[in-house]
C-alpha cells in the first residue's frame, strides 16, 4: 500500500518541475538586463518602437520589436467614410445644376528658368494653388481643424479643370514623391496644392532689340469660359549686348579709319585692311541673326550693325577712289612730261621768229606775243640762247596746266589734282558723322 501511494505522489512532483522549467524558460524570454531595456526605451522615443535582445523564435535578425500605439487607429472611420467619397458621384461639380461654384486661384512664381527668342516662348516653375467649397466633403470635427491629404486623394474627388492656355510643355514635379498637397477643412473647403513647370508661348516685339522690354502672359482658362491672365514685364539687360555686338561693330568701324593715315601708294596694306574690316562686320551681323527669330521687321540692332557695315564699307570705297585718281594724275604728268618735251624741240625753232603772236598749246592759247617779246628781247642780246629756251617752256608748260584745269572747272568737271586732300577730308567727315549717328541712335532707342 505505501508503495502504490508513493508513485502517484511521484508523478505529481514530476509535473509541477516541469511546469515551474516553462515558467521559468517563458520568464527569461521577455527579461533583459538593464541597459538593454534602457536602450530600447531611447530607441521607442526616437521611433515609437522597442527593439529588445533574444533569440527565441518569432525575432527577425534576432530582434524582437514591439509597436507603441498608432495615433492613427484612434479613427473610429476611415478617411473615405469621413469625407463620404462613395455616398456622392465626384465626376459631377458642386452644386450641380446651380450657380457656378467660385474658384480662387493663386499663383506663386518659384524660378524663371529660361526665356528664348527664337522659339519666343518662356518656362518657369510655380506653385498653383485653387481655393472652392465643396460641401460634400465637409465632417464633423471637435476641433476644427483641417485635414491635409496627398495626391491620392485627388483622383477621387472633383478638382477645378484648369489649364494653360497657349502651353507648349508642362509637368507636375514628382521626385520624390508627387508635389501635389490637398487640404479639406470642417465646413468643406478646399484648399488644393501643386508645383509645376510650364513652358508658355510669348509673342515678342524685337523692333527696339536689344533695347527692349517685353510683355508676356500666362493665361489660365477654365470649361467655364473665364480666363485669368497673369502678365510678366521683362526688362532686357543691354550690358551683355554692348559688349559682345556694339563694342566690336564701332571698333571695326575706327580700324577701317586707319587707312586715312597709311600711304595711297601702299596698296597692299590699304586693301587688306579694308576687306578685314568688312569680313569681320559680315561675321557680326550673321552671329546676331543667328541668335534671332527670321522677323519681317528691322530691329534696333540691325540699324546699328548695317550702318556701321556701310561706314566701313565707305571707306574701302574712298581708298578706290584716291587709288583711280592717283592713277589718272600718273597719267596725265606722264603725257605732260611728253608734251614739254616736244615743245622744247618746238620752241628752239620759235624762238626766231619776231612777229609771231600766239602759240597754241594743248589746244589751249597760253601765250601771246607781248609774253614771248621779253625772252626774245633777252636772246637778242648778249645772253645765251638755249637758256631763254628752257625759261621759256617751263613758263608755256605751267601756263598750260592752269588753263587746263580752268577749262575743265567751267565745264562743271574739277578734277583734284592733289589726292592727298580726299584723304585729309576723310579723316574729319568719316568720324564726325560716325559720331553724329551714334548721338541720334542712343538718343531714339534709350
Amino acid at each position: 500500500m505505501p508503495r502504490c501511494c508513493s508513485l502517484p505522489l511521484l508523478l505529481l512532483l514530476l509535473a509541477l518541475c516541469a511546469d515551474c522549467r516553462r515558467h521559468r524558460s517563458r520568464k527569461r524570454r521577455w527579461s533583459a538586463p538593464a541597459d538593454t531595456y534602457r536602450s530600447g526605451t531611447a530607441l521607442a522615443d526616437a521611433a515609437d518602437t522597442v527593439v529588445l535582445v533574444g533569440s527565441e523564435p518569432g525575432m527577425v535578425n534576432g530582434l524582437l520589436s514591439k509597436k507603441v500605439m498608432d495615433g492613427t487607429k484612434n479613427q473610429k472611420l476611415k478617411t473615405s467614410h469621413l469625407l463620404r467619397i462613395d455616398e456622392h458621384d465626384f465626376t459631377m461639380r458642386p452644386a450641380f445644376a446651380g450657380p457656378a461654384v467660385p474658384v480662387g486661384v493663386d499663383v506663386q512664381v518659384e524660378s524663371l528658368d529660361s526665356i528664348s527668342e527664337v522659339d519666343m516662348d518662356f518656362t518657369m516653375t510655380l506653385y498653383l494653388r485653387h481655393y472652392w467649397k465643396d460641401e460634400r466633403l465637409a465632417f464633423p470635427s471637435s476641433t476644427n481643424k483641417s485635414m491635409t491629404f496627398d495626391g491620392r486623394l485627388v483622383k477621387k474627388i472633383w478638382v477645378p479643370d484648369v489649364f494653360f492656355v497657349h502651353s507648349k510643355r508642362s509637368f507636375i514635379h514628382d521626385t520624390t514623391t508627387d508635389n501635389i498637397m490637398l487640404r479639406v477643412f470642417p465646413d468643406g473647403h478646399v484648399l488644393y496644392s501643386l508645383r509645376v513647370t510650364v513652358t508658355a508661348a510669348c509673342n515678342m516685339d524685337f523692333s527696339r532689340f536689344p533695347l527692349d522690354s517685353q510683355t508676356c502672359t500666362l493665361e489660365l482658362e477654365s470649361c467655364w469660359y473665364n480666363r485669368l491672365y497673369i502678365n510678366f514685364t521683362l526688362r532686357r539687360h543691354i550690358f551683355f549686348f554692348l559688349l559682345q555686338t556694339y563694342f566690336p561693330a564701332t571698333l571695326m568701324v575706327m580700324l577701317s579709319w586707319v587707312s586715312f593715315w597709311i600711304d595711297r601708294r601702299a596698296v597692299p596694306a590699304r586693301v587688306s585692311l579694308g576687306i578685314t574690316t568688312v569680313l569681320t562686320m559680315s561675321t557680326i551681323i550673321t552671329g546676331v541673326n543667328a541668335s534671332m527669330p527670321r522677323v519681317s521687321y528691322i530691329k534696333a540692332v540691325d540699324i546699328y550693325l548695317w550702318v556701321s557695315f556701310v561706314f566701313v564699307f565707305l571707306s574701302v570705297l574712298e581708298y578706290a577712289a584716291v587709288n583711280y585718281l592717283t592713277t589718272v594724275r600718273d597719267g596725265k604728268d606722264r603725257k605732260l612730261r611728253e608734251k614739254v618735251k616736244e615743245q622744247s624741240q618746238t620752241l628752239s625753232c620759235a624762238c626766231g621768229m619776231p612777229h609771231s603772236k600766239t602759240m597754241m598749246l594743248d589746244e589751249t592759247y597760253v601765250a601771246d606775243a607781248k609774253s614771248l617779246s621779253g625772252y626774245i628781247r633777252t636772246s637778242e642780246g648778249s645772253e645765251d640762247i638755249m637758256d631763254n629756251q628752257e625759261r621759256m617752256v617751263v613758263h608755256l608748260a605751267l601756263d598750260n596746266e592752269s588753263t587746263g584745269t580752268r577749262k575743265n572747272c567751267l565745264h562743271g568737271f574739277c578734277f583734284i589734282q592733289n589726292t592727298h586732300v580726299i584723304d585729309t577730308y576723310s579723316r574729319i567727315i568719316f568720324p564726325g558723322a560716325y559720331i553724329l549717328f551714334n548721338l541720334i541712335y542712343w538718343c531714339v532707342y534709350c
